[in-house]
């Protein structure tokens, strides 16, 4: 099954870093959070990708056009322009870039993707959020529910810290938690490939009338996750994700 992944978008509050580069090439650990998502994927054996580009989307292309040499040792003879490589491992990865058009929407964009995969079903996520989801239960869940449509549902990161309370005194402080009440979407969908009959054009958002009217049909499942899921939207976000890499405390790292 093919993974699409959305990889268009402006990034605006994440202007910090998006005025040079897109926001999925934004880097954690000194990787793109864009080879974040996908070794999650990989980790489980799925490692065909459609990446739908927009905004920057040449800075994507560059990155995979030129990732065999960045990823090996290699041996440049400058006077004839001959580049030998040594052998290091690397990912088993086939890679699709399929640019959607600089200001199409959700919507137009997994619209796009969709018709280029063809009748059958995909997985779909952001460009821009990590999670230690266990993706063939996803999968597992997607078929015995029936759907056209499967979202992972997610407990949003609490905005501040936690603190419990004995009286006048804390007795316990969660610097970041995930919020105890309340779920929101986190992406990694699991969709048939009917969901595109859903979808008008390239103004349309993924997340408002086709989402919208696939829930009034009765044909949207969540799967819940009640464990780590991290967007990033903001520098904060960059920060704290830098932090747990750093730290050796990132959940969603599932490979090796």
């Amino acid at each position: 099954m093919k993974v699409a992944i959305l990889a268009g978008g402006l990034g605006t509050r994440l202007s910090e870093e998006t005025t040079v580069k897109p926001k999925p090439m934004v880097e954690i650990g000194g990787r793109p959070i864009l080879w974040h998502i996908m070794n999650i994927y990989a980790s489980y054996g799925f490692k065909e990708f459609v990446v739908a580009l927009g905004y920057k989307g040449e800075v994507i292309k560059d990155y995979f056009l030129n990732y065999h040499h960045h990823a090996h040792n290699f041996t440049a003879q400058l006077k004839t322009g001959e580049v030998v490589t040594h052998s290091r491992d690397i990912e088993d990865w086939t890679v699709h870039l399929l640019d959607t058009g600089y200001e199409t929407q959700t919507g137009g964009r997994v619209k796009q993707v969709s018709e280029f995969i063809g009748n059958e079903p995909f997985m779909l996520t952001y460009g821009d959020g990590v999670s230690n989801i266990n993706i063939p239960a996803l999968l597992e869940f997607h078929l015995k529910q029936g759907k056209l449509a499967t979202l992972t549902a997610v407990r949003p990161p609490a905005r501040f810290g936690q603190l419990v309370f004995d009286g006048d005194q804390v007795i316990q402080f969660e610097e970041k938690p995930q919020a105890g009440e309340g779920w929101i979407n986190g992406g990694f969908f699991v969709l048939q490939p009917e969901i595109v009959k859903y979808i008008e054009g390239n103004n349309t958002y993924w997340e408002r009338e086709p989402l919208e009217q696939i829930a009034a049909e009765g044909q949207l499942s969540a799967y819940r996750h009640d464990n780590f899921w991290q967007c990033m939207d903001t520098l904060r976000d960059v920060h704290l994700l830098e932090k747990l890499w750093q730290e050796g405390k990132s959940p969603w790292k599932l490979w090796n």
